[in-house]
């Protein structure tokens, strides 16, 4: 699987949480934001890995 074959997990509601420091619609932080294009499949896979578990987290 190439990198760019590693969707987004951006839904275009972007807005920081000053409290948790994640954005609001993706739950990344601003560093894997800004970093995403330049991460190799492996390194997508484990930030959308912590996306799961960091939503998971907020709403269990």
């Amino acid at each position: 699987m190439s990198d760019l074959d590693i969707q987004s997990p951006c839904i275009g509601v972007c807005s920081m949480d000053d409290l948790t420091g994640l954005c609001q619609g993706c739950y990344r932080t601003l560093e894997e934001i800004q970093q995403w294009w330049d991460l190799d499949s492996n390194q997508k896979k484990q930030v959308i890995h912590q996306v799961a578990e960091r939503e998971a987290q907020l709403f269990d």
